[in-house]
């Protein structure tokens, strides 16, 4: 039998998940377990490029991966972990930062970016980032890794700087494909659909439905949701971007397509669709909320599952890492 292409996929643990997050990535990583070996990781080391709480940083960790958990990442069948678990990471990243050339990262676009938002916190991890990200990728052999459009650019670089090893030292790094799916849903801001879904983005709660929200909170963030004055549920993204926005997010819960939603709310008000929107996100979201309170409330069952994911990964890291450290020439211990 053909071995299983191996996934690489992480999140960082930067606060609650929200509905933009589990419809744009987790959910289709769900789906991808059956035909993929997979590789999921809480991406704790990359989240503080940005200043983080320490309390704060470690619940956000652990209540992430109890939803990875709870969303249906199997943590047997592939694996599941904490990224500042595996000191791999960190070493992989140091041998191809010193392949890695200042402008390529003086051209990621969200190194801009989040320097613009924390102009006062503009740090090396910030800008060298794009460099960890592509050990996490190359430490496991990716073959593929689920990338949004802000994201494609540091698949890219991950490529160049594996070719640019493996053209120096051999053919031992994995160069990786982008994978996007189309199953993966953008979703935008409830009160500013100009946007992706999130709270920093306006600073209101409202804009977000985060994955723990209770359905009476979720009933009445749909109901707040922006729209415009006709009255008609039509996909236009460039004219009705609330409306389709909903849409959007509806299809994604119920499988249905644009043209059977729009059919089936024709003769329907905004009032009408908006709830129907809540409803169907209330359903798909219950049964993760139910398994992720059990889960938290287990804490014998996290810390192993916790642990055991960190031993499997250093384990599967560790032979492509030797073969990194001999390559380049470091002294064997």
């Amino acid at each position: 039998m053909k071995p299983k292409k191996v996934i690489f996929s992480a999140m960082q643990p930067s606060g609650t998940p929200q509905l933009g997050n589990y419809l744009g990535a987790i959910k289709n990583w769900v789906g991808l377990q059956e035909d993929y070996s997979c590789r999921f990781c809480v991406a704790d080391l990359h989240s503080v490029t940005v200043r983080q709480d320490p309390e704060s940083l470690r619940q956000n960790s652990l209540s992430l991966f109890a939803l990875f958990l709870a969303a249906g990442l199997d943590h047997e069948r592939g694996i599941v972990y904490f990224q500042s678990h595996v000191p791999a990471h960190t070493q992989l990243t140091w041998a191809l930062s010193c392949l890695t050339y200042m402008g390529e990262l003086n051209r990621m676009t969200q190194f801009k970016d989040k320097s613009q938002k924390h102009s006062d916190n503009i740090n090396a991890g910030l800008y060298t980032y794009p460099v960890l990200m592509a050990a996490d990728i190359l430490l496991f052999r990716a073959d593929l890794v689920p990338v949004g459009e802000d994201q494609t650019q540091h698949v890219e670089l991950c490529r160049d700087v594996a070719e640019r090893f493996n053209n120096l030292y051999g053919d031992i790094l994995t160069v990786p494909e982008p994978f996007v799916s189309g199953a993966a849903a953008r979703v935008m801001g409830l009160s500013e659909p100009s946007r992706k879904m999130s709270k920093s983005e306006n600073g209101s709660e409202n804009n977000v439905v985060f994955l723990t929200d209770p359905p009476e909170i979720i009933a009445a963030k749909f109901k707040r949701a922006v729209t415009d004055s006709d009255n008609q549920v039509r996909f236009d993204p460039e004219n009705k971007p609330g409306v389709s926005n909903l849409i959007n997010i509806y299809r994604a819960v119920t499988g249905k397509t644009v043209p059977e939603t729009e059919k089936e709310f024709e003769n329907s008000g905004y009032g009408a669709f908006k709830t129907a929107v809540a409803e169907s996100v209330i359903a798909e979201l219950s049964p993760l909320q139910d398994r992720y309170s059990r889960l938290m409330a287990d804490a014998p069952f996290l810390e192993a599952a916790v642990k055991r994911g960190a031993e499997r990964a250093a384990e599967e890291a560790a032979p492509l890492l030797k073969k990194v450290m001999d390559a380049v020439g470091f002294a064997p211990r």
